[in-house]
C-alpha cells in the first residue's frame, strides 16, 4: 500500500442515502480476486443501461467529475454485505477519499486497509460539501479538509491515521512486531522428544 498523500480534488457529490456494498460493486463481479479490474464496474447498475450504454443522468458519467478523487455521499455509505471488492472498485476507480455522516462498520474498516481515507463529518457539513463546486484539498496530517471558503476539522484514530500516512496493510504492520515475534517464537519452541 502507497503512503497516503494530501488529495486535491473536485469532489463528486453522490447524493444518496444507505448505498450499500451490492449497488457499489454488483455480485456478478465479485469472480476476480486481484484488487485491481474493478473500477469499470463501480455502480454498474447506476453507470450503465440494460445494454451497457452508460446513462447520462448519473453523476459519475458526467464528464466534469472526471479524475474525481474524492467522493462525497448521503448517511450509511457502504452498508450491506461485508464484501471487500467494494473498496477495491472506489479505489481502482480513482477515489482516495470517501466523505460521508456515517458509514457501515466493515466497510469503513476495509478502507483503511485498502488505502482509501473514510471521513464522517455531521450532515450539515456533508450537505454543503455535496454543493462545492470548487476544488478541495484534505490534509490527513493535519487533519483538516480546505475549500474554497472554510477549513473543516475531521477526526481520525491515531493508529488508522499512522497507517494510511505511512502506507502500512497488515501484513506491513505485522512486520513492525518482527523483532518480538521471533523472541516470542524462540522462547515458545517446544523441544523435540526423538
Amino acid at each position: 500500500m502507497k503512503p497516503f498523500e494530501n488529495v486535491k480534488s473536485i469532489v463528486t457529490p453522490l447524493d444518496m442515502v444507505n448505498v450499500d456494498t451490492d449497488q457499489i460493486i454488483p455480485k456478478q463481479f465479485l469472480k476476480l480476486v486481484q484488487k485491481s479490474g474493478f473500477g469499470k464496474f463501480l455502480f454498474f447498475n447506476w453507470r450503465y443501461d440494460e445494454n451497457k450504454n452508460l446513462k447520462s443522468d448519473f453523476i459519475l458519467n458526467d464528464s466534469k467529475y472526471d479524475g474525481s478523487k474524492i467522493l462525497v455521499a448521503g448517511d450509511n455509505f457502504g452498508c450491506g454485505s461485508s464484501r471487500e471488492h467494494a473498496v477495491w472498485a472506489l479505489d481502482d476507480y480513482g477515489f482516495s477519499v470517501i466523505i460521508s455522516s456515517s458509514f457501515a462498520d466493515i466497510f469503513f474498516s476495509n478502507c483503511f486497509k485498502n488505502g482509501i481515507l473514510p471521513i464522517s463529518l455531521d450532515s450539515k457539513t456533508v450537505e454543503k460539501l455535496l454543493q462545492e463546486t470548487n476544488s478541495v484539498e484534505v490534509d490527513l496530517e493535519n487533519q483538516i479538509i480546505k475549500t474554497s471558503s472554510e477549513n473543516i476539522p475531521f477526526e481520525i484514530n491515531s493508529h488508522k491515521k499512522k497507517i494510511l500516512l505511512e502506507g502500512l496493510d497488515d501484513i506491513a504492520q505485522t512486520f513492525q512486531f518482527e523483532d518480538k515475534i521471533c523472541e516470542f517464537e524462540e522462547k515458545s519452541t517446544i523441544p523435540s522428544v526423538l
